[in-house]
């Protein structure tokens, strides 16, 4: 479905993001990056970090570059939760409790990815085998008080996202410490 490598294509685009304001305002601008890109062929991002991560505040970032404003709660019980937009489609998928990969077929999981269609799913290695490739890795982790953000490029359609980021932050955001990033804002 997507033209994806096993490793990234270029240096990651890495951010320290102080609180939930911050990681709203990332998932923001990477959202705007794929609206911008046009979803011709659709796109899939992973969303990688442990339990408390901020996934799912980055994933309400996303959307409101859509234009969403209303609640985004993660979709653990549905596994996904679709958003319809003008133009385009979200679909929020959180496989944390998905017990077998090959639920996902159940569902009719492959019309959920296509041209037009973003796809954020979180806990993807649960369904290794079913999905497609992923365009984007956006990994979050904890960072002292805040979070540590990289979004690796792993298809040439992601790699066209991420060139479409802030430049600055690009191989060189997390080096620069948390009061640079803060400072800079949006």
């Amino acid at each position: 479905m997507t033209d994806s490598l096993r490793e990234p294509l270029e240096a990651p685009w890495e951010l320290y993001l102080a609180d939930e304001a911050a990681t709203v305002a990332a998932g923001e601008a990477l959202g705007r990056a794929c609206s911008d890109s046009g979803l011709e062929r659709g796109l899939v991002i992973f969303l990688g970090g442990q339990l408390g991560a901020g996934k799912t505040t980055f994933s309400r970032g996303v959307l409101r570059a859509f234009g969403h404003r209303g609640a985004v709660k993660s979709p653990t019980y549905t596994l996904v939760e679709p958003y319809e937009f003008h133009r385009s489609r979200v679909y929020h998928f959180d496989l944390y409790r998905l017990g077998d990969p090959e639920e996902l077929e159940y569902m009719g999981v492959r019309d959920y990815f296509g041209p037009g269609s973003l796809s954020l799913v979180e806990w993807s290695e649960r369904g290794v085998g079913v999905l497609p490739e992923p365009d984007l890795k956006v990994v979050l982790n904890l960072h002292g008080t805040g979070r540590a953000l990289t979004v690796c490029a792993m298809s040439d359609v992601g790699n066209r996202v991420l060139g479409l980021m802030p430049s600055s932050r690009r191989g060189a955001g997390s080096d620069r410490g948390p009061a640079a990033d803060q400072q800079d804002g949006w």
